[in-house]
Formats: C-alpha cells, structure tokens, sequence
C-alpha cells in the first residue's frame, strides 16, 4: 500500500508513520516543517501547506490511501488559523484526493466535536454535533469531519476516527503541560477531580487508524462514518491525571477548584490574553492558563463506548493504562 500522512512529522502522526513502514507499506509525509528523520527512515517527505493544491499534489503521487492527521490543535488562538488549517486544509486535500484518484481517506478527527460542556457516559456515534463551541479547535474540526464524511462515495471510501486524549511517550501536548504545571505548583483539579473520562494511548490510537484503513472500502460498514477511539479503561481525572504526574517522577496532586470559579477565572483569562495579544508588549504570551473550555473539559464526566470501532473496524485497545503509565515513566527517565 502508498500511503500519504499529513502531519508524519507530528506526535500521532509520526506513530501512524512508523506503524506503516513496519508493516513494509511506502509512506509519503506531507508537512509544513522539515523532517530529515523521516528520510532517513525511507519516508518521501513533502515540506508545503495542505491549503495548497501543488503540494497536496506532489504528494498524493501515486497513493492509495490518505492519514489526515495534521491539524492546528489546542485550545487557544487566532480562529481565522484554525479555520485556514483544519477547515480550508481538509477541503483542498479532499479535492486533490479526487483529483489523483486515491482510494480511501482515514481522518483524525476529535470526540470534542460533540461536547457542549455537559458530562457524556458512555456516549456512542449517534451523539449528534454540539452547537455551541468555547474553542475553535472543536469548531473547526467538526466542520472539517463533516466534509470528510460527506466526501465518501462510491470513488473514494472515508471514516473519520475520534480518539480521545491521545498520550504516552513523545506526546508534544498533554503530558509536558501536565508535567510542567505540576512542576510549577500550578497544577489543580476543577472541582473535585472524580469526572470520569477516558484517554488513548498512542500506540493504540496509530493501531486504530491502521484498522481503519485496511477495513475501508466503498460500501463497507465504516465508510461515511464517524468512530469514537479510546483504551476503552474510563478513570476518575485525577487518577488519569496523576498517573502522568507520578510517570514524571512527581508526587501526586491534590488541590481543587471550584468548576464556577474556573469558569469565571477562564472567562476572565481569555478577555487579558486577547488584550495583551493585541498590544504585543510582552511579545508572545503563549496560551492562557485557564479557559472557558478547558475548565468544563477538566471537570465534566466524558467517556466513549467503542463498540462500534470494535465491530467495524476489528479495533482492540492492546496497552493497558498501567502499562501506559509505565512506558511513560520509563521514556521520561531516559530523556532525562
């Protein structure tokens, strides 16, 4: 199998990456940023933006499959650039997908697409899209899943995967900012820490997407359809929580917020940030410590049922969260 992986540069993406070339297929990356670990991995890496037809086209040469997982992620920033990457960039890569004639496309999508701010148990596929969003991470990204799902057709296959809190080692994103708050002494539970959610650990997110390519076909039970991916473990937060924290060598976290006093604190974040955004004084003043969406992600109850991705897909989480936690104690004394 050819396959292109947006983002092959990227944590989850440099998982699909290396999952891919383990099993022999030949692997294209497309990414903003220049990736010479790639190459020397026999990688044919492709340095443009998704928004641009040639490089979606130099890319796409040949293959068979697409892995979009590239994405502008987070939960603070300039919405016109979430929209331009996750929007405008899946657009134009479907269109070249057409064009090119690829066969199916796998797309990383997130389960944020349906969180309002309330608790979700157990929730499966038939959530419907929430309509109102405190990021634009989540707005766009359901705006993106939804071009994907309606590109799917009987020339090109598409599912769209949803895991939920990717981590583990090499994880750009969850784990240092855990980590460094908790350093720092900065590091709370918005309200009392026992809202259950559930995470993926990355070798089973980059499983899921490779079950999910190798199950897609025009007409198969997943194509045109959206899959909610976890380790299928659901743990109180601070137990998640404190799992890294220990795994970082730390002692393990205590305090508590208020969730109306996050809500009101990240309300009131977000107005200073954008002012001193907007002023430059202080150069870049990076993300905020607290927003409306973060408080209500880190106190409400959300965890997935996965049956649907066990039975379409034949996913199976492998790595029990210990062994997670374990995995990542080890990878954080090495880089040490």
């Amino acid at each position: 199998m050819k396959a292109l992986v947006t983002g092959g540069g990227g944590f989850l993406g440099g998982g699909v990456v290396d999952a891919l070339l383990a099993r022999g297929d030949d692997v294209t990356s497309l990414a903003r940023g220049d990736y010479p670990a790639l190459r020397e991995r026999g990688v044919t890496t492709v340095r443009g933006d998704l928004t641009d037809p040639a490089a979606c086209a130099r890319a796409l040469a040949g293959a068979d499959v697409v892995f979009h997982v590239a994405a502008k992620a987070g939960y603070w920033g300039d919405d016109a650039a979430f929209r331009h990457s996750n929007v405008e960039g899946t657009r134009v890569l479907l269109d070249a997908c057409r064009t090119a004639g690829v066969e199916k496309v796998v797309f990383t999508s997130t389960p944020s697409v349906v969180h309002s701010g309330g608790d979700i148990h157990g929730g499966d596929e038939s959530l419907p899209y929430a309509t109102h969003f405190d990021s634009a991470y989540p707005e766009t990204k359901a705006e993106a899943e939804r071009l994907v799902l309606a590109a799917n057709g009987p020339d090109l296959a598409t599912v769209a995967l949803r895991p939920h809190l990717v981590w583990g080692p090499g994880d750009t994103q969850l784990v240092p900012r855990i980590l460094a708050r908790a350093r720092a002494g900065r590091l709370r539970f918005v309200g009392d820490g026992s809202a259950v959610i559930d995470t993926t650990y990355v070798d089973d997110a980059v499983r899921a997407h490779l079950d999910a390519a190798d199950h897609l076909a025009p007409g198969a039970p997943c194509a045109g359809r959206p899959y909610f991916i976890t380790s299928g473990d659901p743990r109180p937060v601070h137990e998640l929580v404190n799992g890294i924290v220990v795994a970082g060598g730390l002692e393990p976290v205590h305090g508590t917020v208020p969730l109306p006093v996050a809500v009101a604190a990240g309300a009131a974040v977000e107005s200073v940030w954008r002012v001193l955004e907007r002023v430059g004084v202080f150069g870049d003043v990076g993300d905020p410590p607290m927003t409306r969406f973060l408080a209500r992600q880190l106190a409400t109850a959300h965890w997935f049922d996965i049956g649907a991705a066990r039975r379409d897909l034949g996913y199976v989480p492998r790595v029990p969260l210990e062994e997670g936690f374990a995995r990542l104690a080890e990878s954080l004394r090495t880089a040490a």
